[in-house]
């Protein structure tokens, strides 16, 4: 799908080191990411980098091509509890959920997709352990969105096309006007 951005959500498009997020169209959030072999500082680094980038671009959840990164970690923050996942596989899906999604590398483009309602997810955590967690919700829905990114693919690959809408992310922000 082809986006086309009006223009009074190009300001939002910004990549520089204020706004260090890859936005559409960048290839890089279209390739597969490659599976870490091995935790190392350099990985626990980006990690702490790419929760800062998320915490301060207001968001829930972050993958690595979304730093320019083709690695397959990603952090996430459901209801502010902050998780480091290297190389998640979602191992056990039920149910269905709606829900309304946007995207750091989208921003201001909203839309409804379907995902599983409860998954179990196993990864390795920031020191190279393995872990596995039970998920539901809202936080189920992000890990989802977040391994998708790691396949190279992205809401608007999934969203009910009816339901796409711009609205500005930051009410606050004087340009939502």
């Amino acid at each position: 799908m082809q986006i086309v951005v009006p223009d009074e959500f190009k300001y939002l498009y910004v990549e520089d080191d204020e706004h260090p997020i890859v936005k559409i169209p960048a290839e890089v959030l279209r390739k597969p990411a490659r599976a870490v072999a091995k935790i190392g500082k350099k990985h626990q680094a980006l990690a702490d980098n790419m929760l800062r980038i998320m915490r301060k671009a207001h968001g829930v959840g972050l993958a690595a091509p979304q730093v320019g990164v083709l690695e397959r970690v990603v952090v996430v923050a459901p209801q502010g509890r902050a998780m480091v996942l290297v190389n998640p596989e979602i191992v056990k899906s039920e149910g269905d959920s709606i829900g309304e999604e946007g995207c750091l590398s989208i921003p201001g483009l909203y839309g409804d997709v379907q995902r599983a309602e409860f998954i179990e997810v196993r990864a390795l955590d920031r020191k190279g352990r393995e872990v596995e967690y039970e998920m539901e919700g809202m936080a189920a829905r992000i890990v989802q969105h977040e391994i998708d990114h790691l396949d190279g693919v992205l809401f608007i690959d999934k969203v009910d096309l009816a339901t796409l809408h711009w609205m500005h992310p930051y009410l606050d922000d004087p340009r939502a006007e």
